[in-house]
């Protein structure tokens, strides 16, 4: 089985740091508060030269989430400008700090749309973007009028953004609390998109297809182990943990003997 790069989400405070004292290959962040709008803030004393600096240092790679409040699919005008609004400024930031990518959630339309317009909302979005750095959309766990909660929504976005230079994210807890079997979630994602660019790997505190975003940490959770490892090895990307902290070294451990 073939090595994989592992990281984990980490907080703002000395985020090297905390990436060196885990062992991690890189990390993920945020680059300012994950609900709001307010500008992007780069967490180091020296901003964003110093930041890549102390990376680059310490071999570290970086990859950025971007707000969780970004919503490009939406109708609604006031959700949907600011958010292109600020994807763009998550992607300026992560540029600036030499990350690797922006991860951001495929988003949602209301029950009175046609989902086919939050998919063309992606298209617009996607088109009037300076894609600095790569972006990759990322399946999400919940919603019935979701633009990447299900295959045949990710089928459908993939056909309204897939010849432009997007990325794809696979989640682990949110293709399992979506409705997509971990057994074959690598297969069926690589099979419509074409690429797995990164994986969030999460454990899922709930049952399949319960549409509840709640991670678990990889040995306590309801995806099978031995299935998890699997889809990572079959979607053969770097991997991101978002687990519970308290655990998380228990998680790489778990992943380092398993690549």
């Amino acid at each position: 089985m073939s090595k994989l790069a592992i990281g984990a989400h980490v907080g703002q405070e000395n985020p090297i740091e905390q990436a060196i004292s885990l062992g991690l290959d890189h990390i993920q962040l945020f680059v300012g508060d994950p609900q709001g709008w307010k500008a992007s803030v780069i967490p180091h004393p020296e901003g964003a030269e110093g930041l890549k600096a102390q990376a680059e240092a310490a071999g570290i790679g970086i990859y950025v989430h971007a707000r969780y409040l970004i919503n490009v699919a939406t109708s609604n005008n006031k959700v949907r400008i600011p958010s292109r609004k600020m994807l763009q400024s998550d992607v300026d930031a992560a540029a600036s700090i030499g990350a690797k990518g922006v991860i951001v959630h495929g988003g949602h339309v209301t029950a009175d749309d046609d989902a086919q317009l939050g998919f063309d909302n992606w298209a617009k979005a996607l088109a009037q973007l300076d894609m600095k750095v790569p972006v990759f959309i990322e399946n999400t766990a919940g919603g019935q009028h979701a633009m990447a909660r299900r295959a045949d929504a990710i089928k459908k976005l993939w056909d309204a953004v897939g010849d432009t230079e997007v990325g794809f994210c696979l989640d682990t807890c949110h293709a399992h609390a979506g409705g997509i079997p971990i057994e074959s979630a690598a297969e069926t994602i690589l099979g419509i998109t074409g690429r797995i660019d990164l994986v969030h790997c999460n454990n899922s505190r709930d049952e399949f297809d319960s549409g509840a975003d709640r991670h678990a940490n990889l040995a306590v959770g309801k995806i099978d182990m031995d299935a998890l490892i699997a889809c990572l090895a079959k979607a053969n990307a770097p991997i991101v943990l978002e687990t519970p902290h308290d655990a998380v070294a228990d998680d790489i451990t778990a992943l380092r003997s398993a690549f």
